[in-house]
């Protein structure tokens, strides 16, 4: 039932968000096969006029399933964008970017965000070898993530360093696959982030 919630949101939003990982590049993706709303029983439905405020609301939400974080975090990550400086819709993309839980998927030391989250609650991960327990810690430049030596020894661990020799991650990210560590060796630019969204939209939404 959770998987297919999971899938419903890429359906509710008319495109892939890759909450799944691998699965979402997979002929089996469910948004691959049914890529029409939930509900709808063809893949024609009669299009409905969405005003400026529901367009905006919608970039909001899908971000916020992308990212997997909550309606009040989300809005003290906007409100903490507005204080900073730079382009706020970029500057909360790079907030949204540098959460311990996405570094840890975009390294490849987990399949999705929802994965790296579960490794993260676990005590799996380590930032600087200390443990963080908390998905939305905010990394830095010179970061070194990595597993504990504990959940290195496990059966499903095994073949990590092979898959991880092939993976290749951003700029802004520096992967060792023979340590199965990566390193945050600069700030993360708007065009490190690969997935279809409109940040303006957002900031459009909260500056109403």
């Amino acid at each position: 039932m959770v998987q297919e919630t999971i899938c419903r949101n890429c359906r509710k939003e008319g495109e892939k968000l890759f909450l799944k990982g691998e699965k979402c590049l997979s002929p089996n993706c469910p948004f691959t096969r049914r890529a029409y709303n939930p509900g709808q029983r063809g893949s024609n439905p009669v299009r409905r006029r969405i005003s400026d405020y529901g367009i905006q609301l919608k970039e909001k939400q899908k971000v916020k399933e992308i990212y997997n974080v909550k309606e009040k975090q989300f809005r003290n990550y906007f409100k903490k964008a507005e204080k900073s400086p730079g382009i706020k819709g970029e500057v909360l993309l790079s907030l949204l970017e540098k959460r311990l839980d996405n570094v840890v998927f975009r390294l490849g030391l987990a399949n999705s965000r929802k994965e790296a989250r579960q490794e993260i609650s676990h005590a799996h991960i380590l930032v600087n070898n200390k443990k963080v327990n908390i998905p939305s810690y905010q990394v830095k430049i010179g970061d070194t993530i990595s597993f504990s030596p504990k959940f290195l020894k496990k059966e499903i661990s095994k073949n990590l360093g092979e898959r991880l020799a092939s993976y290749k991650t951003q700029e802004w990210l520096k992967l060792d696959p023979k340590k199965i560590e990566g390193n945050v060796v600069k700030e993360p630019q708007r065009e490190d982030i690969d997935q279809s969204i409109n940040e303006n939209l957002i900031v459009e939404f909260y500056s109403r």
